[in-house]
């Protein structure tokens, strides 16, 4: 639960730094460090979040993401940097920083116990807001979250699409104007995912900034404005879905298989088509502007494979050029 603030703070605006960064960005960070021992959980990294912006931070396991949005919402400190939240630090202003965030963990966390417009109306105590205020805000936003014929279920009874919007309208109960997402519709079906994204895409257009980490790279390109790749605690590549697709890929992606024994070595009979081949257990990948062109190529090769298929180039493709295809434990 979040840290039990007052009235007046929770009503009013945290006060503003006068510096430009402050009013250009509601959240700077600069060359922020955080260690555990002698692990470097995140390495001197840098960005700037503009207000309204859908923002993503995407890594594997183990990059860093939670740990940076840990101390976006001021729960952990950082060990070295500079980090301003609406122009506060909140190391120093915690309260008052919390106050104005709506936190989505990445696992639910309601209370079961609890009938849907209870959890609602119990959240937003912690906050110091007033019954008054709560009653409508409950009703409006599980009209919102289209749960208002759940408003006296107990929670237990919902589908996992149901409690994660729930989860979601209880971090708007106080109006907040960042909302940090961790891995928003992990575990949700197609049908499920989609609802949220359009709720998502709702809360931006009311000027909400939104701050996600994801494992779905169509997710990210979706819903974010721009994004950082993060790995090993260090920045790799930032900048919106669509440059970082320009920069480290190609307009199509040609996909082969020519069964696993063979793929593995048909590489060199390939040397020459596209800009780039990749090799994997299961197909072979040829990075190219025309992938119909690349698969011609491939025929007059006297090459043919038992698949084909030309798909454009994804931030998928992008993310595994920068973080690489092995596992992180």
């Amino acid at each position: 639960m979040p840290e039990l603030v007052s009235k007046e703070k929770a009503s009013s605006r945290p006060p503003r730094n006068d510096s430009k960064d402050a009013d250009e960005y509601v959240i700077s960070a600069q060359n922020l460090s955080k260690t555990y021992g002698d692990v470097i959980a995140v390495d001197d990294i840098s960005f700037n979040v503009p207000a309204g912006e859908a923002f993503g931070l995407l890594g594997p396991n183990g990059a860093g993401k939670s740990t940076t949005m840990k101390m976006i919402g001021g729960v952990s400190q950082r060990t070295s940097g500079q980090l301003t939240i609406m122009g506060l630090d909140p190391d120093q202003h915690g309260p008052e920083v919390r106050a104005h965030l709506g936190v989505v963990p990445q696992q639910d966390n309601l209370d079961e116990e609890l009938r849907v417009r209870d959890n609602l109306l119990v959240y937003g105590r912690y906050f110091g807001l007033p019954m008054s205020y709560l009653r409508p805000k409950a009703d409006e936003l599980l009209q919102f979250a289209q749960l208002t014929d759940k408003a006296k279920s107990k929670v237990d009874a919902l589908s996992g699409g149901m409690k994660r919007r729930l989860t979601i309208a209880r971090s708007l109960i106080n109006e907040p104007r960042i909302l940090l997402l961790d891995e928003p519709t992990t575990g949700l079906d197609p049908q499920a995912r989609h609802i949220l994204w359009d709720r998502l895409f709702r809360l931006k257009e009311q000027g909400v900034t939104l701050i996600l980490t994801t494992h779905y790279m169509d997710e990210a390109e979706q819903l974010c404005d721009r994004l950082i790749v993060v790995d090993k605690g260090k920045i790799m590549a930032e900048g919106s879905p669509a440059s970082l697709i320009r920069e480290y890929s190609t307009r199509e992606v040609l996909e082969l298989r020519f069964g696993s024994e063979r793929n593995t070595s048909i590489g060199a009979e390939l040397v020459g088509i596209g800009e780039r081949i990749e090799t994997l257990p299961d197909r072979v990948l040829i990075y190219a502007e025309d992938g119909e062109a690349a698969l011609e190529q491939v025929s007059a090769r006297g090459l043919h494979p038992l698949t084909s298929l030309v798909r454009r180039s994804s931030l998928e493709d992008v993310f595994l050029r920068l973080t690489g295809r092995s596992l992180v434990d």
